[in-house]
């Protein structure tokens, strides 16, 4: 039996238990269509954007024509995909860099979402149409700088003045919050936390966009700045009161992380593998060593249980039976087992792994925040302990 081809092996490396073979044909077209996206627009710039700390304001209406922004919604514009759907294409692009994924994450599920959830048909009309486009930005105004893995201590406040709502307070570490022509805030009220879809212009409302991150960096961050800001009352999502809202928007965000990951960790398991047939040492391919081996073949088991893991999520999503403890258990191991083959991967390349020639370290800066945001490892791990245990370790 003759070998197989380098190119068929590392081909099939990826993708060992054939994973895609379950998609179906939408999805795989999908795929392919970010993936071609990607290579054309996005690869040729990421390494400047990342240096130069930019995400240029001009990709969005490019990832709106192309039906990325709210896909997994329906109506107003969105493209309706199944929820699997939408996982490809947050793999797709977070194997490009994390800060892609984090913005069409948080135009969809975390600023899309909760208008199209819990939004009135006024405020759905108004404002989805033209997110899906791209042609409006949308951020997400939750965390505060003393309200993190708490987000039910938040200050940020909603008071009643006659027909009127009156909001004060600071969100900090917001994505797209520079770019966004409307924010969704979440604030304490007299009847509990409440959403509201404030603009950019509206007396009383800046941001300050955050700079000197060393991850992330093709991605706008930024503090909301509310001071006496003004809204009429039909500002207010009528949809939902309490925690209950802005939560469930970010285990719609959470799903699209579980499979982002799996994008950035293939990108640096084909990076080292490409490298470690090639770099040669000691007279031969340094893949030919048994700890080299060892390395891609414990990155390889990973990558690929983390893909099953996605896919199973995702058919989960589109049955309706997923639950916030099953996106938990994703994101948790999925985050977590890509920031290890990143870290892996810059072993097998060396000193050339921190070299921006290669987009090893930078998956892996950029992991390091997410597995901090949108719920840290340490907080999903809580949220699974109460899961088995029926005793909370946390309020």
């Amino acid at each position: 039996m003759s070998a197989a081809a380098p190119e068929q092996t590392a081909a099939r490396a990826v993708d060992i238990l054939d994973v895609d073979r379950l998609l179906g044909d939408e999805e795989r077209l999908i795929a392919g269509t970010v993936r071609r996206f990607v290579g054309d627009r996005v690869l040729p710039e990421i390494e400047s954007w990342y240096e130069d700390a930019v995400l240029p304001r001009e990709l969005a209406p490019e990832l709106g024509r192309l039906g990325l922004l709210g896909m997994h919604l329906s109506g107003y514009g969105c493209a309706g995909t199944t929820a699997t759907g939408y996982g490809v294409a947050c793999r797709e692009l977070e194997a490009a860099d994390s800060g892609l994924r984090s913005f069409v994450s948080v135009q969809g599920s975390l600023a899309m979402f909760p208008i199209w959830e819990y939004g009135s048909e006024e405020q759905k009309r108004r404002w989805l149409p033209g997110m899906a486009a791209g042609e409006l930005v949308g951020c997400f105004g939750l965390t505060e700088p003393d309200s993190g893995s708490d987000p039910g201590s938040m200050r940020t406040s909603a008071r009643r003045d006659g027909r009127d709502w009156v909001l004060d307070g600071r969100k900090m570490w917001i994505t797209n919050g520079g770019l966004a022509d409307v924010a969704v805030v979440w604030a304490r009220t007299d009847e509990g936390v409440r959403g509201f879809l404030v603009p950019r212009g509206t007396p009383g409302f800046t941001t300050r966009d955050i700079h000197h991150k060393m991850s992330m960096r093709a991605s706008v961050t930024s503090e909301l700045v509310l001071d006496d800001v003004r809204l009429p009352e039909d500002a207010a999502l009528p949809g939902v009161v309490g925690m209950r809202g802005p939560l469930s928007c970010l285990n719609e965000a959470r799903f699209g992380i579980v499979w982002g990951a799996v994008g950035a960790a293939r990108t640096c398991f084909e990076t080292a593998l490409s490298y470690a047939r090639t770099r040669k040492q000691f007279g031969r391919p340094i893949g030919g060593f048994q700890l080299t081996q060892q390395k891609l073949v414990d990155m390889l088991v990973e990558l690929n249980k983390a893909a099953l893991l996605a896919f199973h999520l995702g058919q989960l999503k589109d049955a309706g039976a997923l639950t916030p403890e099953q996106v938990s258990l994703g994101k948790l191991n999925n985050v977590r087992e890509a920031l290890t083959i990143a870290r892996t991967a810059r072993t097998i390349l060396g000193a050339n792994g921190v070299s921006g020639e290669y987009p090893v370290m930078r998956h892996a800066n950029n992991l390091e925040s997410v597995l901090t945001y949108e719920g840290t490892s340490e907080v999903h791990t809580l949220v699974l302990g109460h899961a088995v245990t029926g005793l909370r370790a946390f309020r």
